[in-house]
């Protein structure tokens, strides 16, 4: 015999399962939600940083400041600290790596309107620094070293812009013409040179116009140049020719391409003839009575030392140091280097070679292996 005792109505069930259901799914709605903030917290989409770095060289210390993405920058010298304004509108999260360094005296950051500011502090008010970005994302490298007082034997750079006037050089795919290029670069090298050393740097032109390759050798034999340098801009018949190269005097060519590449380099709005015959006597002799060979190894030196820097801020081809008879550098009393900087019949870097950024890593780079030659010959 059935009995209804204690028995719960079907209608009753039913909504209590759904009432069950609906809770259930409210608080996985609720868990799904949590975790997406959890997870977004925890990673965030436009998380951004900056970091921090330095350690002490023999001759100098380094700063390196890394970013998280390409962002405006300025470097400053006041009194005896060095100011780096980075310009951002996000926050940016500050890093600091273990550093020690014995010319650093502290870093400290603030921050201005939409611009974050590092202060580094040193420890001597006489010291020049230079920088430059590689990398992407990017670094900020900074260089800095204690002025020395003089630097035995060097008192006098001359800065030899290719070309001019007339005499275009080399053309590119778009146009660009050689000249228009070796004068903002051996502009942007002076001006390093002179905000950081006490020398005195010449350029044997400071405009567009056409002056001899023998006016220009005299120029710097008639101020008494202690180190000259020749900016010019490469072009080859391959069009995929890329990357920098360095010269130094040679009467043999180091190969038929470095060759034909003096012949055109020689040759100018007066002067049409080929690297043979009179003119190649005349490099000899001038080999001779003016004992270019005591200056070869210097020159080498400095071509290396250059093209080492070239490599490591172009991100450009490494086509090393070279030799080859370029008349510029003949009669030139004093170690001297003709920097081919890239290829302006490359069309990717006749692009490079039109903006500001490129053209400021050229001089930088220069710089750096100028330094670094005089650092080496005044120990000596």
């Amino acid at each position: 015999m059935s009995s209804d005792a204690g028995s719960i109505p079907a209608a009753s069930i039913k909504k209590f399962l759904n009432t069950l259901f609906r809770q259930i799914q409210k608080n996985l709605v609720t868990f799904a939600l949590l975790s997406s903030f959890l997870v977004a917290s925890s990673f965030p989409q436009n998380y951004s940083f900056v970091r921090l770095s330095a350690r002490d060289h023999p001759n100098f210390t380094r700063v390196i400041i890394e970013l998280s993405e390409p962002l405006p920058f300025s470097v400053e010298k006041r009194d005896s600290s060095l100011l780096v304004e980075i310009e951002t509108k996000v926050p940016l999260r500050i890093q600091r790596r273990s550093s020690e360094s014995q010319f650093i005296e502290s870093f400290s950051w603030t921050k201005r309107n939409d611009s974050l500011i590092l202060t580094i502090r040193v420890k001597h008010s006489n010291f020049s620094f230079d920088y430059l970005t590689i990398g992407h994302p990017p670094k900020l490298i900074i260089d800095l070293s204690q002025v020395q007082k003089e630097m035995r034997g060097v008192r006098t750079i001359v800065i030899d812009p290719g070309h001019g006037g007339v005499e275009s050089g080399a053309k590119g795919k778009f146009g660009t013409l050689e000249k228009d290029i070796t004068l903002p670069i051996s502009w942007k090298l002076k001006a390093i040179i002179e905000r950081n050393l006490a020398f005195r740097v010449v350029l044997t032109r400071d405009k567009d116009i056409y002056f001899s390759l023998d006016n220009r050798v005299a120029l710097a034999n008639n101020n008494k140049a202690d180190l000259f340098i020749s900016v010019h801009t490469n072009s080859s018949r391959r069009k995929n020719a890329r990357g920098s190269e360095t010269f130094f005097l040679s009467l043999n060519a180091s190969d038929e391409e470095a060759r034909r590449l003096a012949y055109l380099e020689n040759s100018s709005a007066e002067l049409e003839e080929r690297i043979e015959g009179e003119d190649e006597d005349e490099i000899k002799m001038i080999l001779w009575d003016m004992a270019q060979a005591a200056y070869l190894q210097q020159s080498s030196q400095l071509a290396e030392f250059i093209q080492k820097e070239l490599n490591l801020v172009l991100s450009t081809a490494n086509r090393g140091i070279k030799q080859a008879p370029f008349k510029v550098l003949t009669g030139v009393a004093c170690p001297a280097v003709l920097v081919e900087v890239a290829f302006i019949s490359n069309p990717v870097e006749e692009k490079k070679l039109l903006t500001d950024e490129f053209q400021n890593k050229v001089a930088q780079a220069i710089y750096r292996g100028l330094v670094n030659y005089i650092r080496l010959y005044s120990q000596k």
